[in-house]
């Protein structure tokens, strides 16, 4: 599978190690207006200041979608109308109806769209996530999580901080990763109650913090905070049922050394925990591309497919209406 690269930032880089370390000679060209002659000349392929031009090459078969949010839609349709398989990073888009249009444009021209939720692929992530599938907490009753990173000097002048190109502030840019969890954990979110602010970043046009509630379909309940004045990063996962839980702390790097805690309800018995380690560097990237290569070529749906990037989405924005109208509201 040959790949071009939309976009030149730091996503392009960490999509672009992936495929040199996984796929040597894969990687044809990479586009940007900006800084696509030096990042390519990083990783020995091509490069173009035209996207349109780089998608078209007929050589190209998997198209990744690494610029900022509001022409992911524009640029993901272009390459699947042409037959391309696409992997567009989160979130999909700037609005439910371009998510829409993009999963339809992947129905329609049956390729594979993929949601860059590498999230999922964590090992501690999965490792969880295939116990509360074998039974071992019992009925989730509730998940929890912490996500948040210290934020730089500046970040109002970044792209991030732009209404115009971002699709919403910190509650979208990390919170939809774990929106998706939620999503993966519980089932479909059916309501949503949110408070977003800006605490420290009080130039910025987007918020900085976000706290949510959701309730899903089947009346399990779901907290989140995300933020970019916790100073120092942090990542915590939580799946409680009505037999135990399930604890994901960490993501490797500046978040910590990625762990599992998994214990079991006794009203009897001392309390304990058992704790699994998962060291070394994050490996989620390259299990992301495998899995992604991987439904390709067995044509079947993507771990954190378009739909995935879709519904995560839509409850990223019923949020922010929460927010608005200072009330629940449903997540249709």
């Amino acid at each position: 599978m040959n790949v071009a690269i939309i976009g030149a930032g730091l996503q392009c880089k960490r999509r672009a190690s992936t495929i040199r370390e996984l796929c040597p000679s894969s990687l044809k060209i990479i586009s940007s207006p900006h800084h696509s002659t030096k990042v390519a000349a990083e990783f020995g392929c091509e490069s173009t200041k035209n996207w349109k031009e780089a998608v078209r090459r007929k050589d190209v078969d998997v198209v990744i979608v690494c610029t900022p949010p509001h022409l992911h839609a524009e640029i993901s349709i272009a390459a699947m109308d042409l037959g391309k398989h696409v992997l567009c990073e989160k979130p999909l888009a700037t609005s439910v109806k371009e998510a829409e249009r993009m999963v339809a444009s992947a129905k329609k021209n049956g390729v594979v769209l993929k949601c860059g939720f590498n999230h999922r692929h964590h090992p501690a992530i999965l490792d969880a996530k295939r116990l509360v599938e074998q039974g071992k907490f019992g009925k989730v009753l509730f998940c929890r999580s912490r996500y948040g990173i210290c934020g730089r000097p500046e970040y109002e002048k970044e792209w991030r901080a732009d209404p115009k190109l971002a699709a919403g502030g910190q509650f979208m840019e990390q919170g939809v990763h774990v929106i998706d969890l939620f999503r993966w954990f519980l089932g479909d979110l059916k309501e949503v109650a949110c408070m977003t602010s800006n605490h420290y970043f009080k130039e910025m046009k987007l918020e900085d913090d976000g706290m949510a509630l959701f309730r899903s379909a089947s009346g399990a309940t779901a907290c989140l905070h995300t933020t970019l004045v916790q100073w120092k990063n942090l990542f915590s996962f939580e799946v409680f049922g009505e037999e135990g839980y399930a604890i994901v702390e960490g993501l490797g790097g500046g978040y910590g050394e990625e762990r599992l805690i998994c214990g079991k309800r006794d009203f009897k018995a001392p309390f304990r925990d058992d704790t699994t380690y998962y060291r070394g560097s994050d490996k989620s990237w390259k299990e992301e591309w495998m899995e992604f290569l991987s439904a390709i070529s067995q044509k079947r749906r993507p771990l954190g497919d378009g739909v995935d990037g879709l519904e995560a989405l839509r409850a990223a924005f019923a949020a922010y209406e929460s927010q608005d109208k200072k009330r629940f509201v449903s997540i249709h």
